[in-house]
């Protein structure tokens, strides 16, 4: 049985619901955590810890480090970090609101919701921008070479690490523009999902292109967007074996490489963004060795 948290190479759910917490009582964290296990199947509830609440715990993860934030070319990356990052997916909008609310009492008073985002799949698995999203994802072997730390000690054997950012979008703006400049913006053609070959410089398609990176830089990616009152946007989740592919290809989004800045950042920003490690599964409940549970 793969110790991976199987929800990570799942297809998308319909509807999910993510939540972030602080720490308000380091004291009590060893009991709330022992509260989330039950909670936590890695199926239908994905789990991720920050460094601080690592730190917290006198564990170490090598390979896990607090979500940088940048400044590049004329953009800026925030950082927002939190202690926990749960990932709730199904299909029923009430039953993820009780099952967060199971969540958030049981880890409560020693961790504090401070977010809570509901996403859902857009057409067939779109952008709200109506272009396709995900579509270099790595498929079968390849999802979990680019996933999951293998081959590693009992407890790190089978995790993960992902990124996390809420991106909003001014659709007004993006609307605005003639399909040709929208399809620029992408890289692809919006109709039938194909790469331009005359793409410019600045299209999110050659800024991200995982294949062009020294080592190549794939991550697998489970976006989805988010609406909420007036404004509205896209959860982009990124797993991988560790942080750095993610960590490549978010600097040349921002033109830290060469000065050319994604064209994505012309009508989207980035307003939260942090990384979280998620444990492997023993017998069933999340593997906590690494932090001394």
């Amino acid at each position: 049985m793969n110790p991976f948290q199987s929800g990570i190479l799942a297809p998308l759910p319909p509807l999910a619901r993510h939540l972030f917490f602080s720490i308000a009582e380091p004291q009590g964290l060893p009991a709330a955590l022992d509260a989330l296990l039950p909670l936590v199947d890695g199926d239908r509830s994905v789990a991720g810890l920050g460094e601080s609440l690592v730190h917290a715990l006198d564990g170490r993860v090598a390979a896990l480090r607090t979500f940088p934030a940048l400044s590049g070319a004329g953009v800026d990356v925030p950082s927002t970090q939190h202690a926990l990052w749960c990932w709730l997916r199904g299909s029923d909008r009430g039953e993820l609101l009780h099952r967060a609310r199971a969540l958030q009492a049981a880890v409560a008073p020693a961790l504090r919701l401070e977010l809570a985002t509901d996403t859902f799949v857009y057409d067939t698995g779109r952008d709200l921008t109506g272009y396709e999203d995900g579509t270099e994802n790595p498929q079968g072997e390849d999802a979990v070479a680019a996933a999951f730390v293998t081959g590693a000690a009992a407890g790190e054997d089978g995790s993960s690490f992902v990124a996390v950012q809420h991106w909003t979008h001014d659709l007004d703006r993006f609307a605005a523009l003639p399909p040709a400049a929208q399809d620029h913006v992408m890289g692809r053609r919006k109709s039938d999902n194909e790469e331009l070959d005359d793409a410019p410089p600045s299209a999110h398609v050659k800024r991200t292109a995982q294949e062009s990176f020294d080592p190549e830089a794939f991550v697998l990616r489970r976006s989805m967007p988010w609406a909420e009152g007036g404004a509205a946007g896209l959860l982009f989740v990124a797993f991988g074996r560790s942080l750095d592919a993610y960590e490549v290809q978010m600097r040349r989004m921002a033109g830290l490489d060469d000065g050319i800045a994604d064209a994505l950042f012309g009508f989207s920003k980035p307003t939260t963004g942090g990384y979280y490690w998620c444990p492997p599964l023993r017998e069933g409940r999340l593997d906590l060795r690494l932090i001394g549970r």
